[in-house]
């Protein structure tokens, strides 16, 4: 599904040159959960703006579901942006004049369906995080974890291949930051590919796998211990 080799991200910073990736291969296929993770300046957000096509490599090959996007013009990327990745962000980034549902049914508007069918996506998505009961409801009626949920409900209704979030419980309490992290789990579950940047060790639990950036470089890569067993072995060292 995601494939990188020998991606690289440099940036002129006046006569400086930042080495922001430095030679990353990275593989995430379809139907996994994956974790980000590394201190700040460490590359794991330009890391993410290439995944979502937010950004294009200096050097190396981007394929995502078998298209190399090196031959994209800006055009398509947008197209291919817009129908293959769901974004979901620490500020929410919801329009705050607008409906729950208005808002879910933007990334729609740009494919040209008709009204009625973008509403009934919308419906369909907010049902599926849990607020099918809160369509008219503006953002400011809502509490810090319903808007999270509004905003994946806007990264799922195009039915993306990737959900990328970036520190997505940033902004959220403990609790709140368990129940959108049971709702990715779930959503998992149910097949989607899921990629969460987090520098927070107990998010990237959640996750299968946690691949960690230091330098521009993958420095580790590894699968993570099944949450029953990792809480259990937590419980066991706390006890003693």
């Amino acid at each position: 599904m995601i494939e990188l080799v020998g991606i690289h991200k440099h940036y002129r910073m006046g006569e400086q040159e930042v080495r922001a990736l430095d030679g990353v291969d990275l593989f995430i296929g379809r139907n996994e959960y994956v974790a980000l993770v590394g201190p700040s300046g460490s590359g794991k957000s330009t890391l993410m703006n290439l995944l979502g096509l937010l950004d294009t490599p200096t050097e190396g090959r981007y394929q995502l579901n078998g298209r190399d996007t090196a031959t994209l013009d800006d055009n398509a990327l947008a197209q291919v942006r817009n129908r293959e990745v769901g974004f979901v962000f620490q500020s929410f980034h919801l329009l705050p004049r607008m409906s729950v549902l208005d808002n879910v049914m933007q990334p729609l508007v740009y494919r040209g369906l008709p009204r009625a069918e973008r509403k009934r996506r919308a419906a369909e998505s907010l049902s599926r995080v849990g607020l099918g009961n809160r369509l008219d409801h503006r953002p400011n009626q809502l509490s810090g974890g319903q808007r999270q949920r509004v905003a994946v409900a806007r990264a799922l209704v195009g039915e993306p291949s990737l959900l990328l979030a970036d520190e997505p419980t940033g902004n959220l309490d403990s609790r709140t930051s368990a129940e959108i992290m049971a709702l990715f789990d779930a959503l998992h579950a149910q097949g989607q590919t899921v990629v969460v940047v987090t520098h927070e060790p107990d998010i990237a639990a959640h996750c299968h796998r946690t691949v960690r950036i230091g330098d521009g470089r993958v420095v580790e890569d590894r699968k993570n211990p099944p949450r029953a067993a990792a809480a259990a072995a937590a419980d066991d060292g706390s006890a003693r």
